[in-house]
């Protein structure tokens, strides 16, 4: 276990133990793969669903990443815990039925092929509706199931393209454009779909039947960028806006390992606060800094002040004490994603657990969930396995297949397991 800067040791992450969930009884048919169907699936495991991942005979993309512990790759790992793992040919005849048979005894369905696909499959919508008509079928998509664009194909790259989220940064921050590290479509439309099945398993509850879910990463995408109504009603007025992200000041401490920390808002809207904190409210007086709509046009120079200001302090809980103080405003230290285990919010939260992974012969460390629901526990229930793993267990306690039935789908190659 690492050890805090008093020298205790602290754990970084806890085993799992999570309890029932709020949605345990529901059973989730998870025909998705690679980040934006998973995440959404991994989200309604998270909250106590039963959820049974139908990958084809050659896997998930992701299970090609890595690093991989237990044989598999982390990044698979982190979008798929707490699933079971079956691996059924949807180009066989047999293999069609055997999924139709377990979404006719699922609540919801799952699926992010490109519009069409799943129907062509005959594992789409009403396929499955013909069998379970009160199902809840999400279909996720990059640009929706209808429409001009429905059937190109689309990644979180792409989409980060073409929704503007590409060029917003690059003008925020003087630059050409740039990709973006995390693939924030992705896991939006996920999140979307996820609230949406919920939405429709709650009016289900109460007498309103099924529903086809159309959940599109490009509109996803509208709904998680705060600056979407800004830009398409005439662009933001920074001269006078207190709110500027992609431009807020980072700047260094004056303590030995020069630390990183952030400040949100406009430097415009920040500097005043800490020149009058700080004693040195004579420089609001020199004709760049008097204004807000002056300070804005001199960005790079209230970022300067702001950096001197910051350098002054050797301690980051003196530095953040005064902004919250004194002027009501947040600040965070950088510190790389893998250093976030040893954060004292996260351990607080238990926010990581250590699963089993692949072979069980090694642990992996994934993030537990967001949520904290009170009498039920969130978080997944186990962790990931290789290809088809649960294929007999699943199709047993689903299907009440017996082993001479589930011995003539695997040497006709209808069911698939591979270590």
């Amino acid at each position: 276990m690492p050890e805090d800067r008093g020298g205790e040791p602290r754990p970084v992450a806890v085993s799992v133990g999570i309890g029932p969930g709020i949605l345990a009884g529901i059973r989730v048919l998870d025909l998705t793969r690679v980040v934006a169907g998973p995440a959404c699936t991994r989200v309604l495991a998270d909250l106590g669903a039963e959820v049974l991942k139908i990958e084809p005979p050659e896997g998930d993309l992701l299970r090609t990443g890595y690093p991989r512990r237990g044989g598999l790759s982390v990044l698979f790992a982190g979008q798929n815990v707490g699933k079971r793992f079956l691996s059924v040919d949807l180009t066989r005849p047999d293999g069609v039925d055997l999924v139709l048979d377990l979404a006719e005894r699922s609540d919801v369905v799952v699926e992010n092929f490109r519009p069409g696909v799943a129907a062509r499959l005959g594992v789409g919508y009403e396929q499955v509706a013909a069998r379970r008509p009160d199902v809840v079928y999400c279909s996720i998509s990059g640009y929706g199931q209808d429409g001009r664009a429905a059937n190109r194909r689309a990644y979180a790259p792409v989409v980060h393209a073409e929704v503007g989220l590409l060029a917003h940064k690059a003008k925020e921050q003087g630059r050409s454009p740039a990709p973006e590290p995390v693939s924030h479509a992705d896991i939006a439309v996920g999140m979307a779909g996820a609230q949406a099945v919920l939405a429709a398993l709650f009016r289900r509850e109460r007498g309103g039947g099924g529903a086809w879910i159309d959940a599109s990463m490009c509109e996803a995408m509208l709904a998680t960028n705060e600056w979407t109504e800004v830009e398409v009603n005439g662009g933001p007025d920074y001269l006078r806006s207190p709110f500027r992200p992609g431009r807020a000041a980072v700047v260094q401490l004056g303590d030995p390992a020069g630390t990183w920390v952030a400040i949100p808002g406009s430097p415009a809207a920040v500097l005043p606060h800490c020149l009058r904190l700080t004693g040195r409210v004579e420089l609001l007086a020199d004709e760049r800094f008097a204004t807000i709509e002056a300070r804005s046009q001199h960005l790079e120079e209230c970022v300067a002040l702001i950096g001197e200001v910051a350098a002054t302090f050797d301690e980051f809980e003196a530095f953040e004490q005064m902004l919250s103080d004194g002027a009501r405003l947040p600040v965070g230290r950088l510190v790389p994603l893998a250093d976030t285990v040893d954060a004292d919010w996260a351990i607080d939260r238990q926010a990581f657990l250590d699963l089993p992974s692949g072979d069980g012969s090694e642990t992996v460390r994934v993030h537990r969930s967001p949520l904290r629901i009170s009498g039920a526990d969130c978080g997944p229930r186990s962790g990931a396995k290789h290809l088809g793993a649960d294929n007999r267990s699943a199709l047993v306690d689903v299907l009440g297949l017996d082993d001479e039935e589930l011995e003539r789908l695997e040497a006709d190659g209808v069911l698939v397991e591979r270590r």
